[in-house]
């Protein structure tokens, strides 16, 4: 479907082309090439197998000159052919064009999962431009949602030296995901702190929020973590019958997780939702606070009867 809708049709599939020898130093890597990083011991690892098995798929290439030629598909199996010194690579000899050969190299790489995250939105907005396509419209070629490709695309924003680091490895895509809403200073200096202290993806999201002066997405958490944990406890008080449990399975059960709750006020809330889910389930329960000179004082009265 992606081959019709970039502009190429069939006929370039459909017919069995000769297997040819092509002599290796006339051949050239595709200039629209997605993957600017190749792993190394990967294509050592490929050398060998072709070694040990031959070469089981040609590359595809196509003369944009005489005597020259351009790959379409297998750089891949093109490094490791010239790492075995080999001097011919078996191909196919494809007639296309720029534009053809452009769109075919991206969407052959994009069927692949090799490609990290920015080389993916690259050869996305790639395809968008070559083929003056739509979000839309490149999404349904590529058989993928519409807010897939606009999420990858995002990553476009973020200045050079985050996708580079992203690129190698130094930072994951939600770390680079995190730093959106930043700008080019913020980014660049959130990057250093990133590798330097080794931060993880909740870590730096916490700092780019308190950059912000949001809420801590950790505390946030911890929050709603607190509040599902009274809530289940509140629930087991209104029905005591439904959810009596043995001493012998209840040392079998998994302790609650430890929830560090750095903010009072997240403690004060939680109180104050569970005496409200108390209430909701029936008891009379009061509840009176005091905001004391280093502390809060509440104070909760439930009749026995």
């Amino acid at each position: 479907m992606a081959f019709s809708l970039f502009g190429m049709g069939k006929n370039h599939h459909e017919a069995k082309n000769q297997v040819v020898e092509i002599p290796l130093d006339q051949i050239e890597p595709n200039r629209y090439q997605p993957r600017q990083v190749f792993d190394k011991e990967g294509i050592q690892e490929l050398a060998e197998t072709i070694q040990a098995h031959g070469l089981l798929q040609p590359i595809i290439l196509r003369e944009y000159e005489p005597a020259k030629y351009e790959i379409i598909a297998g750089e891949r199996r093109y490094r490791a052919m010239k790492l075995l010194d080999w001097a011919k690579a078996p191909a196919i000899v494809e007639k296309m064009n720029d534009h053809e050969t452009a769109s075919l190299a991206l969407i052959e790489n994009l069927q692949r999962s090799e490609l990290s995250s920015v080389e993916e939105a690259q050869a996305y907005q790639k395809l968008m431009e070559l083929n003056n396509l739509t979000q839309a419209k490149l999404a349904k070629g590529m058989g993928k949602s519409q807010s897939a490709v606009a999420n990858k695309l995002r990553l476009l924003k973020l200045i050079v030296p985050v996708q580079n680091a992203i690129l190698d490895g130094l930072i994951t895509e939600r770390h680079g995901r995190a730093l959106l809403s930043l700008n080019d200073d913020q980014q660049r200096n959130m990057l250093m702190r990133i590798v330097n202290e080794k931060l993880n993806v909740r870590q730096t999201e916490d700092e780019v929020a308190r950059l912000q002066g949001k809420p801590l997405p950790s505390e946030i958490e911890a929050q709603k973590e607190q509040e599902r944990l009274a809530n289940e406890d509140n629930v087991k008080i209104a029905n005591p019958a439904k959810h009596k449990t043995t001493k012998k399975k209840a040392a079998k059960k998994a302790p609650a997780p430890k929830i560090k709750v750095s903010d009072p006020r997240i403690a004060m809330n939680t109180i104050k939702q569970s005496v409200k889910m108390i209430k909701d389930s029936g008891l009379k329960a009061e509840l009176s606070e005091q905001d004391l000179k280093n502390s809060y004082k509440i104070t909760i009265k439930i009749p026995k009867k």
